[in-house]
């Protein structure tokens, strides 16, 4: 009798196991999501780092029959501001943004919405979506880089691309507003072998420069060309690429990020 039970008992095991390996039948993800992100009073493609610190996509399929909703799925935009996901399962999703701009979907301190300007979308095939959003700062080259002794010396220009009085009327219904959110924290000049340079890729390189200001101080220095530089000497016959990126002392999603002007590629003689 024991003996029997003992039988009866591995038969089990087997056939949960068994039940345990069925075959997934269901078919891999093949629709494509992609987009642009835009300022939205320049029309120009808003720049980033491409990580956690850059600009962030979150999808959440909204058309999901279970009762547990499904966790969001997230990816990072490409750091000239444009974005591409070709694993999408087909189905109806809410797209969000988030970046060095203001944020889209917005609470009070009760949790209320104030606004959404995130989209719902069908994703079916190839779907674009493109986001016009209100960066907090543009970077931009001022002429050409210069080399000597393999040192790279740049000059660049900051200037807000949201006005304070928008920032504020935007921000501030959130609550726990501070005048000190639109101070300019920081500059930095970052250099990469790859093109991909930006905080993340040039995170712990020490050739980073970061020029630190406190309080209001960079205010004098908003819309006037700067004169910046990397540290350390790039060995001659080196090709690298430099950017320089500037951030204010305002998180999204708990997260400062840097806005960024194009990387431009520096052969060392």
């Amino acid at each position: 009798m024991n003996m029997k039970k003992a039988i009866y008992s591995i038969l089990f095991v087997v056939l949960l196991l068994l039940g345990s390996c069925e075959i997934d039948n269901y078919p891999e993800p093949q629709e494509t999501l992609k987009g642009r992100i835009i300022d939205a009073t320049t029309g120009e493609l808003v720049l980033t780092d491409q990580g956690s610190e850059g600009t962030r996509i979150r999808i959440r399929e909204l058309s999901w029959k279970e009762t547990e909703e499904p966790e969001p799925f997230t990816f990072w935009c490409m750091k000239e501001g444009v974005y591409q996901n070709t694993k999408v399962f087909k189905g109806y999703y809410n797209v969000r943004v988030d970046g060095a701009f203001i944020p889209l979907i917005r609470l009070n301190n009760q949790g209320d919405t104030i606004a959404d300007e995130t989209k719902n979308v069908q994703i079916q095939g190839v779907t674009e979506v493109d986001f016009q959003v209100q960066p907090f700062l543009k970077v931009e080259w001022v002429g050409t880089p210069t080399v000597q002794n393999g040192v790279i010396t740049a000059q660049v220009k900051v200037t807000r691309a949201v006005s304070p009085t928008d920032f504020k009327e935007k921000i501030e219904p959130m609550g726990n507003y501070d005048d000190n959110f639109l101070n300019i924290t920081d500059v930095q000049f970052m250099v990469s072998e790859t093109p991909y340079v930006g905080y993340r890729a040039t995170h712990g390189d020490p050739r980073r420069k970061v020029y630190e200001y406190g309080g209001d101080s960079f205010e004098q220095y908003l819309g006037k060309t700067l004169t910046v530089t990397h540290n350390g000497v790039i060995p001659s016959g080196r090709t690298v690429f430099i950017r320089v990126g500037a951030r204010i002392n305002y998180a999204t999603e708990g997260v400062r990020r840097w806005n960024y002007n194009q990387a431009i590629r520096v052969d060392i003689p």
